[in-house]
């Protein structure tokens, strides 16, 4: 099992540490539902290392990366970047990612950690372009500072104007007296913030001297439990739960990243797929009666047939209600829809609703 550069520093903080994608990941420190509030709230660090990052590079890079992904990167500018997934020539879906333009023949690529390999070999496999790969995963630490105070906290340590980056920008500049380090105004959990790369032996002097900023704006370790259901009231995918190699894009609701507009790989099966029609699509659900849905879980009708599964459930700590995520015949995916969860045997009542869940 891999560490990464922070590890000590998460278990000096007491915290609890779990095997996560063939890492040793902080899951909590004081516990889920503070860590969620905090980030929500206030300002949460989490340790995000194991994500892994690649860089393409050459006059052919972009080329590569509209045959792989779905979304188009042509619309990208320098300091731009982009939410997209790999289709895997079958329907389903290699990965997801984020795809930064770093100039016209440079993008860094932030893919998740699980997927590490097979998403360097698959985009290997359809380099027949020349395109310079360099696989950065492990000399990378990433943290992910998020939260609603996390430009006024971060400020002082850099001069690049935190408050007023757009979401989905990145730039570069010095953070925490660090040199050419990366800030991007991304994140995964709806409450705003940034994340920022360094190398790994940056990592430590980064993670004190942003719990040092952020110390009078009440700042806290945030671990990976926190980082789920934060996701999952924005109705986030996650890959291996929402999304995977057996769901298309479009049944797992991007289609906003599915642009017929180029060629990429699946482009005619997606595109005739849209054009016949879905027969199972992710919808979103409360719970109406009382039960916490989970991974797996059927999804029944009124009659009691199984019309899909769970793919994600939880007690949502911002709102006090049961929430999750799964696939379903669509004829039941119509907004309101009545569904039923089994839970212990027995069909626990829900109906579909609109993303997010959390509206802040």
């Amino acid at each position: 099992m891999k560490n990464t550069a922070l590890t000590q520093k998460h278990i000096a903080l007491g915290a609890k540490m779990v095997p996560f994608a063939g890492y040793n990941m902080p899951v909590q420190y004081e516990g889920v539902n503070a860590e969620h509030d905090t980030v929500r709230n206030g300002v949460g660090v989490f340790d995000v290392s194991h994500m892994g990052e690649f860089l393409l590079k050459g006059p052919k890079a972009l080329d590569l990366i509209q045959k792989v992904c779905s979304n188009d990167a042509s619309v990208l500018f320098d300091g731009k970047a982009q939410y997209s997934c790999l289709p895997n020539g079958k329907g389903g879906i290699v990965d997801d990612l984020i795809i930064y333009r770093v100039n016209a023949e440079e993008y860094f690529i932030v893919v998740n950690a699980s997927n590490i390999e097979k998403d360097w070999n698959w985009i290997a496999s359809h380099n027949d372009l020349g395109v310079e790969m360099q696989n950065l995963s492990d000399n990378y630490s990433l943290l992910a500072i998020q939260g609603p105070k996390a430009a006024e906290a971060m400020q002082s340590l850099t001069s690049i104007d935190l408050a007023n980056m757009t979401y989905y920008t990145f730039q570069y500049g010095t953070f925490a007296g660090i040199e050419n380090v990366m800030v991007s105004a991304t994140g995964y959990t709806g409450s705003g913030g940034f994340e920022v790369y360094v190398k790994n032996d940056d990592a430590a002097k980064l993670w004190d001297a942003v719990f040092e900023a952020g110390a009078d704006f009440g700042i806290k370790p945030i671990g990976l439990a926190a980082r789920d259901t934060l996701r999952l009231e924005m109705g986030f995918c996650l890959y291996g739960n929402d999304i995977d190699d057996t769901t298309s894009p479009l049944e797992a609701g991007l289609g906003w990243i599915t642009k017929f507009t180029k060629d990429f790989t699946d482009a005619e099966f997606l595109k005739s797929q849209k054009e016949s029609g879905l027969t199972r699509k992710l919808v979103a659900f409360e719970m109406i009666d009382r039960g916490i849905p989970r991974h797996d879980y059927p999804i029944l009708d009124a009659s009691g047939a199984v019309i899909g599964k769970v793919t994600s459930g939880t007690m949502s700590p911002s709102m006090k209600i049961a929430i999750g995520l799964g696939y379903v015949t669509t004829a039941n995916a119509s907004l309101d829809s009545e569904i039923f969860i089994e839970i212990r045997e027995k069909g626990i009542k829900a109906k579909v609703v609109k993303l997010p869940f959390y509206k802040a």
